[in-house]
């Protein structure tokens, strides 16, 4: 059972030792939301969170990297040329 105790002018949530390892929130951000139930704790997810990882786990599998040739040989047009 977690529990609201005082923190300044603020309140903070006691959440036992158990339940934070139960669901690995030792030492993360957490991002808090308010649902029709009451509140909802998760670890927060930041923009590009793992990117990084799956980029190079995929380029790892995948060997040599192909191009897009069509694309790179392009010539360069104005704005003129494009049709909005």
């Amino acid at each position: 059972m977690a529990h609201l105790i005082k923190i300044g002018n603020s309140q903070g949530i006691r959440i036992p030792k158990s339940i934070i390892e139960q669901s690995h929130l030792d030492g993360v951000e957490l991002q808090l939301r308010v649902v029709e139930e009451g509140l909802l704790v998760i670890p927060a997810q930041h923009a590009r969170y793992g990117w990084k990882e799956s980029i190079d786990k995929a380029l790892a599998t995948q060997g040599e990297v192909i191009e897009d040739k069509e694309w790179l040989d392009a010539t360069l047009t104005s704005d003129e040329d494009l049709e909005w």
